[in-house]
């Protein structure tokens, strides 16, 4: 078992078990456990790639739908580029680069990161040395957003249900004297799940993440009361479904329970519950990644710069050109969702 491990199983053994929230939320972020309080997760080394560090052309689509959408607001003076979770910084630094030569965007912005792992924060400052950071989003100031949240949603603590006649029992994570178990709750019925009635039988799993609701609805009142969008890109579908943690660790998927704090833990993101809390505020149809890529033109930007490539090199292009856009790989999995003002139009690449 890990040092998190336990200090989990001793927890547990003196309150009681814990929520998968609670759970996810030590796992990920203990301050001296926690897998992004501790490490550098992304690329080949680490135990995870994101769509930035697989090719730069997705955070040059991503920076000039964001422009464009600058630019049919208004060009506002002044405005904030935002992002959440932002990794390395590589998305903002592709996105910085692209929109170079948009007149007046760059005077315009100003960049802020909302980010809480130390470790990740030295990265970040490596890549966008200008950047402003915070640990929450309702620190940033008062100012038309233009904000990336790129599998952001998707690493924040879940809790986790099964239906169970006209009520829910809860998944919570027990122990014994040496390792994590799974139980179950009680079942009762729950205010907050109960939308989910209609559309699901006894046996089913839903998951809720309790932070998303305060984050989106920060973002959606500061769009529609300033101006701005959000472009929300994330692994998940219309409605939460079925158990769908996943524990990642070297590339490949491991129990969720057995090494605390040396595996990344997701939830697959629930892109409704999303727009249940938008209001005023708009959202647009929720679309695959591969369709919103294609629609900003990554392949003619493909064949750009395939142009000026060869051999390994020209390989890897192309092979991650696929990776970001065919169904069989991220181009379906991954969604994008935009939230803009009630009196403005979705960025390009999404449809109101």
């Amino acid at each position: 078992m890990t040092a998190l491990g336990d200090l989990l199983i001793a927890r547990i053994a003196r309150t009681g078990p814990i929520t998968v929230a609670d759970f996810m939320a030590d796992c990920l972020m203990h301050p001296d456990h926690g897998y992004y309080a501790t490490r550098d997760p992304f690329g080949r080394e680490g135990d995870f790639t994101t769509a930035p560090e697989i090719s730069q052309m997705f955070g040059e689509l991503i920076g000039l739908s964001l422009a464009q959408s600058w630019l049919d607001q208004g060009a506002p003076v002044r405005c904030l580029l935002v992002e959440l979770g932002p990794g390395r910084g590589t998305l903002m630094a592709d996105v910085l680069r692209a929109t170079r030569a948009v007149p007046g965007f760059h005077a315009a912005l100003e960049v802020h990161f909302v980010e809480t792992s130390p470790v990740l924060r030295e990265a970040q400052a490596q890549a966008v040395p200008h950047a402003q950071w915070h640990e929450h989003v309702d620190a940033l100031p008062d100012a038309p957003l233009f904000l990336i949240a790129n599998e952001f949603f998707d690493a924040l603590p879940v809790r986790q249900f099964i239906r169970d006649g006209g009520g829910w029992r809860e998944r919570m994570v027990g122990a014994t004297e040496d390792a994590l178990l799974w139980g179950l709750s009680a079942s009762a019925p729950l205010a907050l799940l109960a939308h989910r009635i209609a559309d699901t039988k006894d046996g089913d799993f839903v998951e809720i993440c309790p932070a998303l609701p305060s984050i989106v609805r920060t973002v959606a009142d500061r769009i529609n009361a300033y101006g701005g969008t959000a472009l929300i890109v994330d692994y998940g579908d219309w409605q939460s479904q079925g158990d769908t943690m996943k524990a990642l660790a070297g590339h490949q998927t491991t129990g969720p329970l057995s090494a605390p704090g040396e595996a990344d833990l997701t939830a697959h993101v629930d892109f409704a519950e999303i727009t249940r809390h938008c209001a005023p505020a708009k959202f647009s149809r929720l679309t695959p990644q591969g369709v919103f890529l294609e629609r900003l033109g990554i392949t003619q930007r493909a064949q750009t710069l395939a142009k000026h490539l060869s051999g390994q090199k020209l390989e890897a292009h192309i092979k991650a050109h696929r990776r970001l856009t065919h169904p069989a790989e991220m181009g379906d999995l991954f969604k994008v969702l935009s939230i803009y003002p009630h009196t403005a139009s979705p960025p390009p690449g999404l449809e109101p």
